[in-house]
């Protein structure tokens, strides 16, 4: 076994640097943008639940994958049953895939780089996504080396680029019309940034992406669960740093942008006006290219890892070169709904799936005491499941007397359902029955043994 000592200095650096890499795409530049925007002298506070759940949660989320020794999320969630793990898995990839974040690499690119320069977008955004996802489709059908060269090159351009634009917020501040937070900011402003991380998606990604990392790490010379959790746990401190930095910044930028860019529907709308205010066309044609690659890469990455994975769970389904054209074609078609309807539907779906996720971080961190036992994951899992429902409710975007009566019974019985954490309660709750249970067939197995 190779100790952590015996691994070289930088490992830890470099794993941290690359899982900055796989968590910040271009889609995560509009959240923090709009946060900024709308919380107004409220930032500050809405940011930091934004970070719990765009940078906390997902970091701890690898961690937790390392200590459970688990080689996937859908080996992770099967100690509640193989049922719902290949459901869970199932939901997850479609939401960072083909349902909601593929699409949004092509609204994004299209918000930043494309509209910008045209007036009225008649079939301007049909026409973008049928070649944006005809190129996508090319290269994840045969990628060859474009994702190295884009990581190595194009991405650290991208950063060099927002890092300019964030400079120039920073010497030459834009005026800001007002310091006072928009509904739903005005309201617990921690409890809606927490909410507003969902968006980011990250959390559900990271318990797709924990396997390659872990992997990355064990290339390097530390194995064992102990070490390679050490090591995770340091990178993960390191990635901390720049995603933060980030978010910070683009938070700043969004709530000076008012006067500037008034009225924007999205952050995407509101990072171009930012971009053409400080730079001009120049500037504005420039990020444009760089986020439009950003989002290519994103889209094709996640194209074959959505791909691949839906192989492996149904083997006697379609071979991986048919998933990727299945979701290059799906993707397209989502993506024409636009980047603002886009968001509003995949916030009920990240409201049911974001406790979903964090139960199952919680279930891999306490893996040393739960081992193998199956009560608890199933006790937990199915209260917070049933549980997260009215939040799914609560944020269609689409309201009746249905919705209205399941969010009323919710906000009546559980505690804090009003602010999105309704799960909250009967997760602990789940946790504690599930345990105890556990505790009392073990005892009553020894106890038949002994007789």
């Amino acid at each position: 076994m190779s100790d952590l000592r015996t691994a070289p200095k930088h490992t830890a650096l470099l794993i941290g640097l690359m899982t900055f890499g796989l968590f910040f795409g271009a889609g995560n530049l509009i959240f923090p943008v709009e946060l900024g925007r709308l919380a107004g002298h409220n930032t500050p506070v809405t940011g930091a639940g934004f970070l719990v759940t765009a940078v906390g949660i997902p970091i701890v989320a690898i961690v937790s994958s390392a200590i459970s020794g688990c080689s996937s999320v859908h080996e992770m969630t099967s100690r509640v049953s193989p049922k719902y793990a290949t459901i869970f898995t199932g939901l997850l990839y479609l939401a960072i895939g083909p349902a909601f974040a593929i699409p949004r690499t092509a609204t994004v690119s299209y918000e930043v780089g494309v509209a910008p320069f045209i007036r009225g977008h008649g079939p301007a955004l049909p026409v973008f996504t049928v070649v944006f996802f005809a190129i996508t489709l090319a290269a994840a059908l045969k990628p060859g080396k474009l994702m190295d060269w884009v990581g190595h090159y194009l991405t650290p351009l991208f950063l060099a680029l927002l890092a300019i634009l964030i400079a120039a917020t920073v010497i030459h501040p834009m005026h800001t019309a007002t310091n006072r937070p928009e509904p739903p900011y005005n309201h617990q402003p921690f409890m809606r940034g927490f909410l507003d991380g969902y968006n980011t998606m990250d959390a559900l990604a990271s318990l797709a992406f924990a396997i390659v990392i872990i992997e990355a790490i064990n290339q390097r010379g530390s194995t064992g669960r102990r070490n390679v959790t050490h090591m995770t746990i340091r990178a993960g401190l390191i990635a901390t740093i720049p995603l933060t930095l980030v978010y910070v910044s683009l938070a700043w930028l969004g709530r000076t942008s008012t006067i500037v860019v008034p009225n924007a529907d999205n952050g995407g709308v509101v990072l171009a006006g930012v971009s053409r205010h400080y730079y001009g066309t120049a500037g504005q044609v420039l990020i444009a290219a760089i986020v439009l690659v950003a989002c290519l890469k994103t889209a094709i990455g996640l194209v074959v890892s959505c791909a691949e994975i839906f192989r492996r769970m149904f083997p006697a389904g379609p071979s991986v070169r048919s998933w990727v054209v299945i979701f290059s074609v799906g993707s397209a078609i989502i993506a024409n709904a636009g980047l603002t309807t886009i968001i509003a539907w995949s916030s009920p779906v990240l409201m049911f799936l974001y406790p979903l996720a964090i139960t199952a971080i919680i279930l891999g961190l306490l893996d040393p005491w739960l081992g193998t036992n199956r009560l608890p994951h199933r006790a937990m899992t199915g209260c917070v499941a049933v549980a997260a429902l009215p939040d799914l409710a609560r944020a269609l975007p689409v309201q009746g007397p249905a919705t209205r009566a399941i969010t009323h019974v919710a906000d009546t019985v559980l505690p804090w359902a009003s602010d999105g954490l309704g799960w909250a309660l009967p997760a602990v709750i789940g946790l504690a029955v599930g345990w105890g249970a556990s505790v009392v067939s073990s005892h009553s197995c020894r106890w038949g043994t002994s007789s």
